[in-house]
């Protein structure tokens, strides 16, 4: 993390959940910075913990908790001054999480960013609003296309948590993106909670694949596009990806399901058919494309035969990249009132039972690489193994390349040339070209 000369106390900055956060931390980040404030990686070097906390599903609620009484108990035994807590939980339980953790010095939802710069020392300044300090690695950055959601998926708590869609300019995330670049990012991964319907708030169209366009010719090695929303996607944008060598031939498009009694209750607006034809309709403008989804297995009311409905389209489908989460109920989502019906120990069957027929799709399509010599880029190293991505991985989620390296020299960030020798389900194996 960036630190700052300056004489305010040091702040611990713990930043959870998904990648949209990561953008709300980095922005806080440099603001704060600019005001003189001080970070450290260390806790026990700080004044002031702050935590940005994830509401999305109950593992990250539950983690958010924990780490908010990790911080209290620092508090308590007097390693630091104040804790403050910000983001998604917070839009969700503030009255709840403050009635039952007095401690706390602050809370801040996701549409205060002034109010917690001005908590921790430092004030908010309009003309920063493009400035970030990155948390990930400096060749990759995620650029947060827009904010907030206007679908309402039934088991979903985002448009409560994130507010309405609103689309950023073209010309502003032109601007961040210059200055991301200028940081030294070579791969940038569009992101929101759904990028299909980018831009229809701002110009009554979809402006996506211009937006692609522009940053394809801005010269980034790669472009990603995560987080697509089925309904209403712009197809040129797949043909994008085929002319143009730096946008990468991927999509994140999560599906949730595919039984159409399903989707109608999870109000996602697309049936079993026409997710079948736009997936044959993407993968036949880009036979080269890979596709990530995301399923929920155990939705209420899913039947064993709806369930077994789901596992033969996924089969068939053979998405290159698959995870799957157990419904949870979410307070603040519409399928809440319904009756949860799948136990959570079947729930936990199902997740199971899905991505051990995924394993083995991932493998096979794998063993397809071995042999091939693909450009991968250099993510880290640790000690005499480089661990890389191809353009069909997503960083943090997806498979790692791992190389290596010998007497080779090789540094992160970097793009190189490798044979693939080996392959798992979710790992490559390779060796440089230049060996």
């Amino acid at each position: 993390m960036a630190t700052s000369d300056g004489q305010k106390p040091a702040v611990f900055l713990l930043s959870l959940g998904c990648s949209k956060n990561t953008v709300d931390s980095e922005r806080l980040t440099a603001q704060a910075v600019a005001s003189g404030v001080i970070f450290t990686d260390d806790v026990d070097q700080a004044s002031i913990i702050l935590i940005n906390t994830c509401g999305f599903i109950e593992d990250a609620k539950r983690e958010s908790i924990d780490e908010m009484l990790a911080a209290i108990g620092k508090k308590e035994e007097g390693s630091v001054r104040e804790v403050y807590v910000m983001g998604c939980l917070v839009e969700l339980y503030r009255k709840e999480l403050s009635d039952e953790m007095p401690e706390i010095d602050g809370w801040f939802g996701t549409r205060e960013l002034p109010e917690v710069l001005a908590a921790i020392g430092a004030r908010y300044r309009e003309e920063l609003f493009d400035r970030r300090e990155l948390l990930t690695p400096p060749h990759y950055a995620f650029l947060k296309i827009s904010e907030g959601c206007n679908r309402r998926c039934s088991f979903c708590s985002i448009p409560k948590i994130r507010g309405p869609y609103l689309s950023q300019p073209i010309e502003q995330l032109l601007r961040e993106a210059a200055l991301l670049q200028r940081q030294g990012v070579r791969e940038l991964n569009l992101i929101a909670q759904d990028i299909s319907v980018y831009g229809y708030d701002l110009y009554g169209k979809s402006a996506l694949n211009d937006l692609t366009l522009r940053l394809s010719d801005m010269g980034f090695d790669w472009i990603r596009l995560l987080y697509a929303y089925p309904l209403n996607f712009p197809l040129e944008v797949i043909s994008t990806m085929r002319e143009r060598g730096n946008v990468c031939n991927y999509l994140d498009m999560p599906l949730q399901h595919i039984d159409d009694r399903i989707l109608r209750s999870m109000q996602r607006g697309i049936g079993r058919s026409e997710t079948i034809r736009l997936i044959d309709e993407i993968r036949s403008r880009n036979p080269e494309i890979r596709l990530r989804t995301t399923m929920i297995a155990g939705y209420p009311g899913e039947t064993r035969e709806e369930f077994d409905e789901l596992l033969a389209f996924v089969r068939q489908t053979r998405f290159d990249r698959l995870g799957c989460f157990p419904y949870r109920h979410e307070e603040y989502a519409p399928a809440f009132i319904l009756d949860d019906t799948v136990s959570d120990e079947e729930k936990e069957s199902r997740v199971s039972e899905l991505m051990e027929l995924q394993e083995g799709i991932s493998a096979s399509l794998n063993r397809k690489l071995e042999g091939q010599t693909l450009k991968v880029l250099i993510d880290r190293i640790e000690e005499n193994v480089a661990y890389a991505r191809t353009e069909y991985d997503a960083p943090e989620v997806d498979n790692d390349v791992i190389i290596e390296i010998g007497d080779n020299v090789v540094e992160e960030g970097q793009f190189r040339q490798v044979i693939i020798e080996d392959s798992t389900a979710y790992e490559l194996f390779g060796k440089l070209c230049d060996e």
